[in-house]
Order: C-alpha cells, then sequence, then structure tokens
C-alpha cells in the first residue's frame, strides 16, 4: 500500500511539473532532478530505493522501443557512420579516459573499478538526448545522429560494464576474448529483435484487426524483445531497438486507423510517465547515496565528482571533432556520399551528451561482494561519481544547450516540410484525377463537384494560390476556423439533448467520439498552414 501510495504521489507531481515547466524555461528533465533532490533531503521523509532490475526491465524497453518506432531507418542509415562513431568509439574512448581520470587522480582507486566506473558513466542517455532536443529547431540530420546514437550506445556501454565487472572479480582482462564476446552479444541482440519484430508483425497480419489487442500487442513487443535476448545472454538493448525499427515503417500495413489513433495516445501518455518518473528518481536517490559516504569529506566528495563530470564531458568533445572531420579529410567517398558538416553542427552534437538514468542503475546494480570475503572495491563512491556526472551534464550541458543554439545561430531545416507539401499536392490531385476516371459517370454534377471541393481547397492551401478566382491563404484559414467553431457548436448543442433527456450517453459518446476526429483533423491543418 506504501508504494501504490508513493507512485500515486510522484505522478501528481511530475504532471503538475509538466504543467510549468514551459513558463520557468527549465528544461523538464533538470527540474525533475531538482524537485527529486529537494524531495529526498525533506527531513523524515522515507527514502525511495531505486531497484536496477527495474529500471532494466520496466523503464528501459518501451523509452527506446518509443524512440526507435519514431526514427526514420533510411535517415538512420543514411548516418550510419557518425552514430557508429559516437554509438561505439565515442562510448569507449571516454571509458578509457574516464577509467584513467580515475585510476590516477582519485587515491586507492584502482583499475578495475576505473574502467567499471569509465563504463557506467560513457554513453549518454536516450531519455535526456530526446528530451534536451525537444522543440529545437535542429537541422533533421543533427536530430537523427543525436536520436540514432542514444539508440546504440547504452548497449556499447552495458557490454563494456559487464566486462569490467568480470574483470574486477577475476582480476584479469582478456582483449581479444572480450572483443569476439562483443559481437557476439551485439549481433546475436540483433538477430533476436529482428526474429521478435517479425513475430509481432506476423501476430498483427493474422489476428482480426482489434483497436485495443492491437495496442497491447505494441506495449508487449519491446518486453518480449528485451527478455527473449537477455535469456540468451545478448544485448537486450539493441534487441529493443532493431524490433522497433523493424515495426515501424511496416505498421500502416499492419494497423487498422483506430489502431493507430489509440496506441499513439496510449504511448505518448505511457512514455510521458515513465521519463517523467524516472527523472525523479534521480534526484531522490543523493541522500541515500551520501548515507553511504561518511568516511570522505563533503569538499573531497565535490572534488572527485568534479574530475569525473569534466572529464566526460570533455571526453567526447575531444573524440567529435577528429571523428566528424578526419574521415573526410581521407576518404574521398565519405565526401561524396554525405553532406558538408560545419564545426556549428559539431559543437551542438559535442555538447548533447547528457547521462540519465541508464548509468544510475548500472551503478547501483553492481554487486556489492565480488566474492564471499572481499566487498566490490570502491562501490559507493562510484554510485556517488555517476550521480555528479548525471547531474553535471544534464544541469550544465541541459541548461545551456538552447543558448548554445542560439548563439551558434543554428536554425532548422525546412526539408521536410516542403518534402511533406509535395507529397500531400501529389496525394491530393492524384484523388481528384481518380475522382474524375471513376465517378463522373455514376454521379450527378452536384455531387461530384461537392466531392472534388475539398481536394480543391486542399490544394489551394498548399500552393497558397493568392489569384482571385481562388481562395487565399487567408480565407482557407478562416473557412478552416469557421468549420472549427461548429463542430464545437455541434458538440454542445448534443450535450444540450443529452442533458435533456433527448438521446442517451451511448449516443453522445458515438457523435462526441466523431466530432473530436474531425476536429483534431482541422486543428492539424490550421497548424500545417500558419
Amino acid at each position: 500500500m506504501e508504494n501504490v501510495s508513493l507512485i500515486i504521489i510522484l505522478l501528481s507531481i511530475v504532471t503538475a511539473l509538466a504543467q510549468i515547466t514551459d513558463r520557468i524555461r527549465i528544461p523538464y528533465p533538470i527540474l525533475l532532478v531538482l524537485v527529486g533532490i529537494a524531495i529526498g533531503i525533506v527531513p523524515g521523509l522515507p527514502h525511495v530505493h531505486l531497484n536496477p532490475d527495474v529500471v532494466f526491465l520496466i523503464f528501459l524497453p518501451p523509452v527506446l522501443y518509443a524512440a526507435a518506432w519514431y526514427t526514420s531507418w533510411p535517415d538512420f542509415k543514411e548516418s550510419i557512420r557518425p552514430i557508429s562513431l559516437l554509438a561505439i568509439g565515442c562510448v569507449l574512448f571516454t571509458t578509457v579516459l574516464v577509467a584513467m581520470a580515475a585510476h590516477y587522480l582519485i587515491p586507492d582507486f584502482g583499475w578495475p573499478e576505473s574502467f567499471v566506473l569509465g563504463a557506467i558513466v560513457s554513453p549518454p542517455d536516450a531519455v535526456a538526448a530526446t528530451a534536451a532536443t525537444k522543440g529545437l529547431k535542429l537541422p533533421k540530420r543533427i536530430i537523427t545522429i543525436l536520436e540514432g546514437e542514444s539508440l546504440v550506445n547504452d548497449a556499447t556501454g552495458l557490454i563494456a560494464y559487464r566486462y569490467a565487472i568480470a574483470a574486477t572479480a577475476s582480476g584479469s582482462f582478456i582483449f581479444w576474448l572480450a572483443g569476439i564476446n562483443f559481437f557476439y552479444v551485439a549481433g546475436l541482440g540483433i538477430v533476436l529483435g529482428l526474429a521478435t519484430g517479425y513475430l509481432f508483425y506476423w501476430i498483427h497480419k493474422i489476428t482480426p484487426n482489434n483497436a485495443t489487442t492491437d495496442t497491447v500487442f505494441t506495449l508487449l513487443a519491446p518486453y518480449a524483445s528485451y527478455l527473449l535476448a537477455e535469456e540468451f545472454h545478448a544485448s537486450g538493448v539493441l534487441a529493443v531497438v532493431t524490433a522497433g525499427l523493424f515495426m515501424s515503417p511496416r505498421s500502416s500495413e499492419v494497423f487498422s486507423n483506430r489502431t493507430r489513433i489509440q496506441a499513439t495516445a496510449v504511448w505518448d501518455t505511457m512514455i510521458f510517465i515513465l521519463n517523467g518518473v524516472i527523472f525523479i528518481f534521480i534526484g531522490l536517490q543523493l541522500p541515500m547515496i551520501m548515507e553511504n559516504l561518511g568516511s570522505y569529506s563533503t569538499t573531497t566528495l565535490l572534488g572527485y565528482g568534479s574530475i569525473v563530470s569534466i572529464v566526460t564531458i570533455l571526453a567526447r568533445i575531444v573524440w567529435i571533432f577528429p571523428g566528424a572531420y578526419l574521415p573526410r579529410w581521407f576518404s574521398r567517398s565519405v565526401r561524396e556520399s554525405e553532406p558538408d558538416i560545419n564545426a556549428r553542427s559539431v559543437s551542438v552534437i559535442g555538447w548533447s551528451g547528457m547521462r540519465g538514468i541508464v548509468s544510475l542503475a548500472a551503478a547501483l546494480a553492481l554487486p556489492i561482494m565480488i566474492s564471499e570475503t572481499e566487498p566490490f572495491p570502491n562501490r559507493d563512491l562510484i554510485i556517488f561519481l555517476t550521480f555528479c556526472a548525471i547531474f553535471a551534464t544534464l544541469v550544465l550541458q541541459g541548461m545551456t544547450l538552447r543558448k548554445l543554439i542560439k548563439w551558434l545561430g543554428i536554425k532548422g531545416d525546412d526539408g521536410h516540410v516542403q518534402e511533406e507539401e509535395r507529397a500531400r499536392l501529389k496525394v491530393a490531385a492524384q484523388v481528384i484525377e481518380h475522382i474524375e476516371e471513376r465517378y463522373t459517370l455514376g454521379l450527378s454534377d452536384a455531387v461530384l463537384n461537392q466531392i472534388k471541393t475539398k481536394y480543391e481547397i486542399r490544394i489551394q492551401r498548399i500552393r497558397k494560390d493568392q489569384s482571385e478566382e481562388k481562395l487565399t491563404r487567408q480565407q482557407i484559414e478562416e473557412f478552416t476556423r469557421i468549420q472549427l467553431a461548429l463542430i464545437r457548436h455541434e458538440r454542445d448543442f448534443v450535450l444540450g439533448l443529452r442533458k435533456a433527456g433527448q438521446i442517451k450517453d451511448e449516443v453522445l459518446r458515438k457523435i462526441e467520439y466523431e466530432l473530436d476526429l474531425e476536429e483534431a483533423r482541422l486543428e492539424l491543418e490550421l497548424q500545417t498552414s500558419e
């Protein structure tokens, strides 16, 4: 009962903060972390223990699946080289650099636990990256690289984390064997993700279209792929991402319109809740972390935390500029196949390395003992240093990212807008042609003109034709607003009929649902035209 009350309280806080985050101009994840810390240090409140298994099983699969679902596979494939350099090369580079800094600058920090720390803090977080760039007008390629990196880098970091723990326990590390196992874990994870994705694709194909059950299947898919991969000691992260990338472009084949509407609403709500709870949980862990560090002074802890945080941030910056330019300088094929890059875009990518819940969960999941008599070395300090890296990257980089983009003068490209307009224009023109070919003989002129008018208005809006014979852009917007006003009048009238007892609730819900769908479509049209 206590856990249920805690969840309700956290959800209430998350929802309330979401309402005010835009007004106070603080990125949502940062505000949640700060509030979590504030709640955690209130005297008398019970401490909230974050179970790492809950993060890896409950939180991670749906968040990664949703991110993969909204990632364009052609864009991902086109940017696979820079994504791989960041998700694999930069993660391993950061692991080594942080390990060296921890070993040489923190007393009594051995090489094994130094590499454990490096593996934990090396991968930027998928949730943090998405939340930090949401609403920012960035070029599409930058967003693709950041989101693509966040989908893959957790797998690299967690695999390195496994081997670092094994090396700590055994006292030895065989490089070539670790390399072979890395490709085995990653490759098998991708294969199992494809298999799971195809299985759910087949299930959707053979089962009747039912919005509720189809939505439930979309919720099961990430957990099934993750658990299957983990059962075979493969990468659950890559399995989930692969399944999401496989299913997303095929959803139009297997989902009905009602399923898409319902599933989108369910997933948006669930991801909002998970993201909110994740970041507030990060802040709530600080008091528990500090309890186990009584042998260190506050000044010493802050010094160690600053060292690890600075190295974590600098490692990405040091890696990213050579990683961006050297392949272009030495490879003609790279210069010809990829668009030009500039230092401003590279700087934004380099400053977007926020850490998050996966790093904290990995630190909390460290074993207490490496043998029956020997504790895991510096476990409590590793957890604290991980929290410092998360807090520093979230607050420092998250708070300044928007200002950096504005200072560098980076603006979003409108290529996708033009592509959308061309597609809409082609669709509307083709439908009018189809109407004239198929329905001319069987319909009266009055009916035919009514049917064609809808698509002709859509073409006029896209072309923004200002000629006197056709509707102007302002007239089209006025036409849409009038339709919205009429729909609201319809809804008020139907509600009046229900209050007067002239119709039943079932009739009200059906008519109201139809009006809601039409109103949503018109509001989307109005947003597109603005």
